[in-house]
């Protein structure tokens, strides 16, 4: 038996599952153990005659499980029935016995079996099937992959999974389309291929989202930014200036993008543009989510980003936020977005500020130089994998060369890998001039504002303030009462108490 790296507990659906995480004995990896109530033979046998009753009265079809929607509401009505009836036959059963069982059947019947628990463990990012030949696979966030105990019977398991998946968002998988990119009624991405393309085996992949987004204050918290960079990111962001987050897969481009967004001011109206629901408001903002819709089997029915991006312009918006810019034609309509005097704000794969530029004006995005200078700023996202955890890399405005043409990233801060620490780097040769220009502000006076808001935010970590509602909120009265909401930073206040007096 291999050392106890972590225990606890994970609840899906009223079911109770033990997590154990240990060192294994003869592999290289960790083992991720799940240990969920099993019934009795009698009870098992119990359960298979409720499940048959209830999809009879039930009526369970293709039809009510082609979207999301509808496959809550029958789960809601399974649920019903199955308890009526578990309740009348075992009517000396506590209730949370009763409701584990019902939960145990939900996935069975209409979800994911044992993959509903990893769905609902918060502290994974990643659950991959490879195969029925081996057991799934979960990236954690602390201590990276590790293999799972939790095993499939057949190919043909996997690729019901796939295809119900599939089917909750109008999609199907089959030897013609054995492809799937989807997601989860939470959210959370989901690719999966089938044989032959994947030679080994059927395959699912889902990437979870975390289900309390993070804000500046944790951001700040981890490390992964610090007060001097995020003061500056929010006197950019409250002046419109334009930014593009880029970053390698996984580095937290989205995640970032999201933590920035509360520092719109509150009296403007935000159209986010995604391919799946990742940005996440406080509810009180201006805001109105846009996401794409892949074609049906038939090929009707599309939705683009550059469908939205497009009608988004003829929604009166003033800010607008793209997922990621992967096309040429996308990036045309981001960039007209930001040269007609809108603020836009996207994500693109590249590792440095430098790439920013390159992939910007190469194929496929192809964008000449004279539209790319509508960028104002870049912020390069960081993962390192060895130490896992996420670094603000490089923050660069994108000016003019001064001694020839072309454009290029004036690096104004970046990370220092070997301590751990985000140093200024350079002066602003363009943003600062435009924010003087934006605020009427001269430098002095900028320098001011950016002290301001660094006191906000060390009062807000010291105050625990780390919830996107409780950020967003703390933001907005800024913006309202600047001198109140600074003041009560200097006195260290309680902020939940400036908000009450706030209403």
């Amino acid at each position: 038996m291999g050392e106890i790296k972590k225990q606890y507990t994970v609840v899906a659906d009223h079911v109770p599952a033990e997590i154990t995480i240990k060192d294994s004995t003869d592999e290289y990896v960790l083992r991720y153990e799940l240990k969920r109530p099993q019934p009795s033979v009698a009870t098992e046998a119990l359960l298979n005659s409720v499940k048959e009753e209830v999809i009879d009265k039930v009526d369970l079809n293709a039809d009510q499980l082609d979207d999301s929607e509808n496959l809550d509401k029958t789960r809601e009505i399974f649920r019903t029935r199955a308890e009526e009836m578990l309740k009348d036959q075992l009517p000396d059963t506590d209730n949370d016995r009763i409701q584990a069982m019902i939960g145990n059947l939900i996935h069975r019947m209409l979800g994911l079996g044992d993959v509903e628990i990893l769905l609902q463990d918060n502290n994974l990012e990643e659950i991959v099937i490879n195969s029925s030949e081996e057991p799934a696979w979960v990236y954690h966030k602390e201590l990276g992959w590790m293999k799972t105990d939790v095993r499939f019977d057949s190919e043909e398991e996997i690729y019901n999974y796939a295809s119900e998946i599939g089917r909750g968002v109008g999609k199907n998988i089959s030897s013609l389309h054995p492809l799937l990119d989807a997601h989860l009624p939470s959210g959370d991405r989901t690719n999966a291929t089938i044989s032959p393309i994947s030679t080994q085996g059927n395959t699912v992949t889902i990437r979870k989202f975390a289900r309390d987004p993070w804000t500046i204050t944790d951001f700040i918290n981890v490390g992964t930014i610090d007060k001097d960079v995020a003061a500056f990111l929010w006197l950019c962001l409250q002046y419109e200036m334009n930014v593009i987050v880029s970053g390698g897969t996984g580095a937290g481009k989205t995640s970032l993008l999201n933590v920035l967004t509360p520092f719109i001011p509150p009296n403007q109206r935000i159209i986010s543009i995604e391919d799946t629901r990742e940005v996440s408001l406080p509810d009180f903002l201006h805001w109105v989510p846009l996401t794409t819709r892949e074609s049906n089997p038939e090929g009707q029915g599309e939705v683009s980003m550059q469908n939205l991006l497009v009608n988004s312009l003829r929604m009166r918006p003033d800010r607008i936020l793209v997922g990621e810019i992967r096309r040429k034609k996308q990036a045309e309509v981001l960039f007209e977005a930001m040269q007609t005097g809108h603020s836009v704000y996207s994500t693109l794969h590249a590792d440095t500020a430098e790439t920013t530029i390159k992939r910007m004006t190469n194929p496929p995005i192809d964008v000449p130089e004279t539209v790319v200078e509508a960028v104002d700023l870049n912020v390069v996202m960081f993962r390192d994998r060895r130490r896992n955890f996420r670094r603000v890399l490089e923050v660069a405005e994108i000016i003019e060369r001064e001694d020839e043409e072309g454009l290029e990233a004036n690096k104004l801060y970046t990370w220092n890998s070997k301590e751990d620490e985000i140093h200024r780097e350079n002066d602003s040769r363009e943003i600062m001039d435009k924010l003087e220009m934006l605020t009427g502000l001269d430098q002095d006076e900028l320098m001011d504002n950016l002290r301001e808001k660094r006191k906000v935010l060390s009062w807000m970590i010291d105050r625990e303030v780390d919830s996107v509602e409780s950020v967003g909120r703390v933001i907005a009265e800024y913006y309202s009462h600047t001198d109140k909401v600074v003041e009560a930073a200097e006195q260290n206040k309680d902020p939940e108490k400036i908000m009450r007096e706030a209403k």
